[in-house]
């Protein structure tokens, strides 16, 4: 078996991605992680899975979690100024040999979103984009097996996506939850698939929009 724990479970983007483990990688065995179980009561009885109440804030209700995984995914930005939660997880995922981390962050931390809805985007995030950068550049050098993901404005659309990487303009300024929860699905069946690296997810669609696109 394959153990995969994921942080802030309860999130939409999660739970996507744990339905299709679910169904279609029998060999995981999923530690969800969130601050309230009940809020994932109907997966209580399944054996391919494990709840943990905790709060990512923490540090010894991450360290718990971290034992005995194989790769651990962050499920949420971290946009606070002391990076709390993306030192935890680090210092977790050294602390039980957890080599493989893959986080959630922002697009737009590199400046890679360009004309009118880069100035958008910065008028709407404000110091986001600096304390999202932050915690990407911590996972970055930490000198685990990485994977930064660097999503768009999101909307529920189907799987439609590219790929870039850090360097490239971002292509597409919107992108569906679907493709994200795609792309950590991938992840976690093939742990070299985008490693040690941070990818850009959009839907190239929405490319040249000066808008999110819902």
């Amino acid at each position: 078996m394959k153990n995969v724990l994921i942080l802030a479970a309860n999130g939409q983007i999660a739970q996507i991605v744990e339905k299709r483990i679910l169904k279609e990688q029998p060999d995981v065995k999923l530690t969800l992680f969130l601050r309230d179980k009940d809020r994932l009561a109907d997966l209580a009885n399944n054996s391919q899975v494990t709840l943990v109440e905790g709060d990512l804030n923490n540090p010894a209700d991450v360290d718990s979690a971290m034992k005995g995984q194989d790769i651990a995914v962050v499920a949420v930005v971290d946009h606070a100024a002391d990076s709390k939660i993306t030192h935890n997880v680090i210092d977790a995922a050294k602390k039980n040999g957890v080599q493989r981390v893959v986080q959630t962050n922002i697009g737009g931390i590199y400046d890679e979103f360009s004309g009118e809805f880069a100035r958008w985007a910065k008028e709407m995030m404000g110091d986001g984009f600096k304390t999202a950068r932050r915690a990407a550049d911590l996972l970055e050098n930490s000198g685990l097996d990485y994977t930064i993901l660097r999503l768009p404005w999101l909307n529920d659309r189907d799987i439609h996506y590219v790929i870039g990487h850090k360097g490239e303009p971002f292509v597409g300024v919107s992108g569906s939850r679907a493709s994200v929860a795609d792309v950590i699905v991938k992840i976690i069946a093939d742990p070299s698939f985008a490693s040690r690296d941070s990818i850009s997810i959009g839907d190239p669609d929405t490319d040249g929009e000066t808008r999110p696109v819902y």
